[in-house]
């Protein structure tokens, strides 16, 4: 038990070094590359953040298993914006742009919408066998994937200054800046996995069962690097690549991970519970509402507290129907 609260702590620290030099690194690479923060939040470091979840629907697809491809996607995007984003905003509010409202999160609306479409065809329209999201639509998911980077790197210029005192010292060299968010991203990885196993034995040891780890230390475990990096990003004031890495991760789950997962394997919904389908939505709507709602264009601390109370109900449903 011993050793195994050291690799937790070991983990951890890992994560939390390896969101430091992430967060950095890619500011930097941003202010060189005349990229906004937000693109480099939702590019770099969205789809970076997204690979714990990309390792275990990938893996869970290829056993078979469509219940953790599906259920790991749709708890790390409730858990992104109702924790993640609800925790950044209590530390800083989060500045949303015009780019943000007309452009971001609509198209993460409709990827979640489209997510619940092509998975519920038969339920909704009738269409189809099985509610079962296919090998075609899997493909679909990637093209669309692929064209929404291409024109978020088209018209990714960047919109905001750094800080004075960052603006003093300058970028720092473009090959620290790549080192830094490549060993960023590997603290990130190998930090939460060391996270996620060394708990899950704990909690083992501890007698909980293994669905009840499943829904509250593997769903906190690969979310764990969009949580510290938003964090952090917060905390030196970069709200832009917070709001970056949330709605890029929850685009990359989606159309990247669930498109791979199901070129691997037909997804299906048979278990998916109506009022998971429900939080993944609202979870994707509740964000457009504080765009167009919250003063001063902003997530603010309001918005946050409210994010964290929904997080805390589905939660408390969670564990109520184990």
């Amino acid at each position: 038990m011993i050793i195994d609260i050291l690799i937790l702590i070991c983990g951890l620290a890992l994560v939390i070094l390896g969101a430091e030099w992430l967060v950095d690194g890619s500011s930097s690479i941003a202010r060189r590359a005349g990229l906004s923060e937000f693109l480099i939040g939702m590019t770099i470091v969205g789809i970076g953040t997204s690979m714990p979840e990309l390792v275990v629907s990938l893996t869970g697809a290829l056993r078979g298993s469509a219940d953790i491809a599906i259920g790991n996607v749709v708890g790390s995007n409730i858990f992104n914006v109702f924790l993640i984003l609800g925790l950044t905003a209590l530390i800083r509010p989060v500045a949303i742009t015009r780019e943000n409202k007309s452009r971001d999160i609509p198209i993460m609306i409709l990827t979640t919408v489209l997510l619940v479409c092509f998975g519920m065809q038969k339920t909704l329209f009738g269409l189809g066998s099985s509610d079962t999201i296919t090998a075609v639509e899997g493909a679909i998911f990637l093209l669309l994937f692929i064209g929404y980077m291409t024109i978020s790197f088209m018209s990714g210029k960047a919109e905001e200054e750094g800080s004075p005192e960052e603006e003093s010292k300058g970028p720092k060299k473009l090959w620290v800046a790549v080192i830094m968010v490549l060993a960023g991203l590997a603290g990130l990885i190998f930090g939460g996995d060391l996270f996620v196993d060394s708990a899950c034995k704990i909690a083992e040891k501890a007698g909980l069962s293994e669905k009840f780890i499943a829904i509250t230390i593997l769903a906190t475990g690969t979310s764990l690097p969009e949580l510290v990096t938003c964090i952090v990003a917060a905390s030196k004031g970069k709200g832009a690549l917070a709001l970056g890495n949330i709605i890029g991760s929850n685009v990359s789950n989606i159309l990247l991970i669930l498109g791979c997962s199901a070129l691997a394997c037909p997804l299906s919904f048979a278990n998916v519970h109506p009022v998971d389908l429900i939080m993944v939505l609202l979870s994707a709507f509740v964000l457009l509402a504080s765009a167009w709602t919250g003063r001063n264009n902003k997530v603010g601390r309001g918005d946050g507290a409210s994010f964290l109370v929904l997080f805390a109900a589905y939660m408390v449903f969670l564990i109520m129907n184990i």
